[in-house]
């Protein structure tokens, strides 16, 4: 007998351990319900009824004050602490959280800072990538895979100090249904279109806010480039930047998480940096983080060393190891030029700030600045030459 019901009981066990966490049916029943409505109800309205241009700008606007309160504030303001912001400011981002229906910014912000320390670990990471897109792009709200964490804000206790922050989280079901039926009744009641705004300000804006905010957790751990590290999923990604108001510079964030910038080019589509940047010209936020360039250029002749060796290991020359050695080689002098340049560079822009120096002490320190700053330029090409080789 014994021999029979002992691998029953370990079956019954093993069944138990590797039991589904229970389903969120709150979170099941809101993407399910505003998901299905956007689908059949804003076609069908928009056919039968049709949207004004008005009411179309207005879904935009409330679309636009959704994803950048999560994205300039719940992510680079409460999550990294990238930049200090006025009460009217914090306001602003409260009511937009809310009304983006993301939990609130306290439960939000220490979901991503477990995110960032514990990034691609199954068991840790609230959201991880290596579960697959489903799981990283809403799946994990949909079950209580992490239950033990829900009242857990221990990493996040100054946000807990900050009074906008436990007002908006104390009050966060009430400031839900306030924005969500409220603005677009508001809307449609301005405009004369109280069912189309629901339908359009109210449940596919909604779905929208949504579903781009959670590319982030999917598509920008799996499609892209990562020019500064390849030590965790995250990737640089134009589209999944242009769909997430910047976001989509996710190699660039995880490796500096602190900086208020995702995209550094003045080209690259950022919208959330020039909101936290206008307002710092405006007075109401102060503080803004930036790596040094210094940093930066580092981490990206980093990565491509680490490319070029991996390429070179690949292609298995008779010469590799005389390739691997001067490859090293090369790298170690840039980064010695790339010091010596932005040593001399602190200097050089601290000389204009003052006025004590003499010109003619002036004079040698910009001569040296652009002597060294040509040594780079120059060896950074014979850098880029190698490394194309391998590329």
């Amino acid at each position: 007998m014994k021999d029979r019901t002992t691998p029953l009981r370990h079956s019954n066990a093993s069944e138990e351990q590797h039991k589904k966490p229970n389903i969120i049916w709150l979170n099941v029943l809101v993407f399910s319900i505003t998901f299905t409505v956007s689908l059949i109800g804003v076609p069908l309205y928009a056919y039968f009824e049709g949207f004004s241009i008005g009411l179309i700008v207005a879904a935009i606007i409330a679309l636009s004050f959704c994803e950048l309160s999560i994205t300039a504030g719940y992510h680079r303001l409460w999550s990294h602490k990238a930049y200090e912001a006025n009460v009217v400011v914090r306001v602003f981002y409260a009511i937009g959280g809310a009304f983006a229906v993301q939990n609130s910014a306290l439960h939000w912000s220490s979901d991503h800072r477990v995110h960032h320390r514990f990034v691609d670990q199954n068991d840790k990471d609230p959201y991880s990538a290596n579960r697959g897109f489903w799981y990283s792009h809403i799946g994990w709200m949909l079950r209580e895979y992490q239950a033990y964490r829900y009242t857990d804000y221990k990493n996040a206790s100054d946000l807990q100090r900050d009074r906008i922050v436990l007002w908006q989280h104390k009050h966060y079901l009430t400031l839900v249904l306030a924005t969500n039926f409220g603005i677009p009744l508001l809307v449609g009641l301005i405009l004369g279109d109280v069912w189309g705004s629901l339908l359009l300000v109210g449940f596919l804006r909604l779905v929208v806010s949504h579903h781009l905010t959670f590319c982030i957790n999917s598509l920008a751990h799996m499609w892209g480039k990562q020019p500064y590290n390849d030590k965790n999923t995250a990737k640089d990604n134009p589209l999944v930047a242009l769909l997430t108001f910047g976001e989509g510079y996710h190699n660039f964030h995880h490796a500096f998480q602190f900086d208020y910038r995702n995209a550094i080019k003045w080209w690259q589509f950022d919208p959330t940096k020039w909101l936290i940047k206008s307002l710092s010209w405006l007075g109401l936020a102060k503080n803004l983080k930036r790596i040094s360039e210094e940093k930066i250029a580092k981490a990206i002749a980093a990565q491509q060393l680490v490319k070029a060796k991996n390429k070179l290991m690949l292609l298995s020359l008779p010469n590799s190891d005389e390739a691997l050695l001067t490859i090293q080689n090369e790298y170690d002098l840039m980064i010695q030029k790339m010091s010596e340049f932005y040593s001399i560079k602190k200097e050089w822009l601290d000389s204009k700030r003052s006025e004590l120096l003499e010109n003619v002490e002036k004079s040698n320190l910009n001569k040296k600045y652009n002597e060294l700053k040509q040594n780079l330029v120059n060896q950074q090409k014979s850098w880029q030459l190698m490394v194309l080789q391998y590329a």
